[in-house]
Formats: structure tokens, C-alpha cells, sequence
């Protein structure tokens, strides 16, 4: 099941063992598309994580092509907290009964405002994907990495950027507060999410303080622990967040 994956996962990270992920193959897809149609869906909105950072938009657009029923298939552009905002967002597009290329439109819209950050012990594991980019004009020999303990990364559709680094998980919980609150800043209402990996006591205090400091925000914020696949790439503890301004659509 997914608990034993999970522990799986993070007794072989915690033994210093490589982990690696693979997206799921087309088969995969088309057994899932077929049971939705058998259970009486019309069309299916398929929503994936960035497809420049993995290959499953590829395998389910492939899977859509025998179908049985129409499959839209849609590139989130983000992954993890922000990937769950786009695919709740099309859920309640649905369920207000629009058809779906309205439905894929209000997930469109949503994809394109959702932020991401998340804060780890260390980038490497996400560096070695050739997609992470320094914004914080450190140097580039990596005196920096060595004097500072944490790193602070932005998730987007094209790259994971480097934000931040700081020496203590509190000061990562601070940048990530206050990074929170700039992005909701001009909004009505916003939804975010925090997510962790081995961090559940951090993620929620973070989750408390951006419900106190953040009127705008549902309270209490949402905290859910990261996928597996997350966990492999970013490693643990990881804490992070996702914010984008509330749907029209409710």
C-alpha cells in the first residue's frame, strides 16, 4: 500500500541508499481511463505534475489516444501542494457541472498563479537534474552551500530555482512565512497549502502562523505530508508551501 511505500522509501533514504522514480507507463493510464469510463464518466480531465520535469504528461497523452471516452490531458506546470490546488480547482469546476473544456480551462487559470517553495538540507539530489537555478547570486564555486545549512527553491513549470539559503530550519520556516505572504499580497482570498517530508511539527506551526498573519487565507491551513516521489528527489526533512489566489468557481 502507499504507507508501506512510503516507509520503504524513507528506510532506504535514511540507510543512504540511491532511490530513483519513473513515471508510470501508458498501460497505466488506459486502465485507469477505461475503469472511469465504465463507471459512467463522459470525459475525463487527466491533470499531471510539469511535464519538464517528468515524462507522465507523455505517457498518459499516449494513453488518452484509446480512450474510450474523451481524455483531456493537462500540464499543471507545477508539482506536489501546487498540483493538488490545479486538480481541486478542476474537481470543483466539475462538480458545478461545466463540461470540460470549461473544466480544463478553470484548471488553466489556476496552474498559472499557483507558487510554490519548498526548503531542504540540500539542492543536490534536485541539481543533478540539470533544472535548478541560482537567483541568489552566490558564488559559483559553492562557498556558500558549505556556509549555510538550508536551502530555500522555487518550483516552476520550466526550472526549480534557488530563492534562498540560511543556516537554521527557522529561519527557512521564516523565508517561506514571509514569501507566503508577498505572494498573496492584492488577493481577496487564497488557498495554501503546507507540505513537508519528516517535518510534520514545523509544517505545522507554519501552517499556524500564516493562518494567524494572513486574513486572507482559509484557516486553519492544510498540512499534508509530501508524495514519494517528492521525498526521493528533495529528500528529508523538506517543508514547503503552495499559494494561488481562491477560484472563481466554488
Amino acid at each position: 500500500g502507499a504507507d508501506g511505500t512510503a516507509l520503504a522509501v524513507e528506510a532506504a533514504l535514511a540507510r543512504g541508499e540511491r532511490v530513483t522514480t519513473a513515471r508510470p507507463v501508458p498501460a497505466q493510464f488506459a486502465a485507469a481511463y477505461l475503469a472511469a469510463a465504465d463507471g459512467g464518466a463522459r470525459a475525463i480531465l487527466s491533470v499531471h505534475l510539469s511535464g519538464t520535469l517528468s515524462g507522465t504528461v507523455s505517457s498518459a497523452a499516449l494513453a488518452a489516444a484509446s480512450s474510450p471516452v474523451p481524455v483531456l490531458v493537462l500540464d499543471s506546470r507545477t508539482i506536489g501542494s501546487g498540483l493538488g490546488l490545479v486538480a481541486l480547482t478542476a474537481a470543483i469546476a466539475a462538480g458545478a457541472g461545466l463540461e470540460l473544456d470549461a473544466v480544463a480551462g478553470a484548471a488553466r487559470r489556476r496552474a498559472e498563479h499557483v507558487r510554490s517553495l519548498v526548503a531542504v538540507d540540500g539542492p543536490d539530489a534536485l541539481a543533478a537534474s540539470g533544472r535548478t537555478a541560482d537567483r541568489t547570486g552566490a558564488p559559483a564555486d559553492g562557498t556558500a552551500r558549505r556556509l549555510v545549512s538550508r536551502t530555500v527553491l522555487e518550483l516552476s513549470s520550466d526550472r526549480i530555482a534557488v530563492v534562498d539559503r540560511v543556516r537554521t530550519w527557522a529561519a527557512a520556516a521564516e523565508v517561506l512565512a514571509s514569501s507566503a505572504l508577498a505572494m498573496a499580497a492584492g488577493a481577496e482570498t487564497v488557498d495554501v497549502v503546507v507540505e513537508h517530508v519528516g517535518a510534520h511539527d514545523r509544517a505545522a506551526a507554519l501552517a499556524a502562523r500564516i493562518a494567524a498573519d494572513l486574513p486572507q487565507a482559509a484557516a486553519p491551513v492544510p498540512v499534508t505530508a509530501a508524495s514519494d516521489a517528492i521525498r526521493v528527489h528533495a529528500g528529508q526533512p523538506m517543508l514547503g508551501l503552495s499559494v494561488a489566489p481562491s477560484p472563481a468557481v466554488r
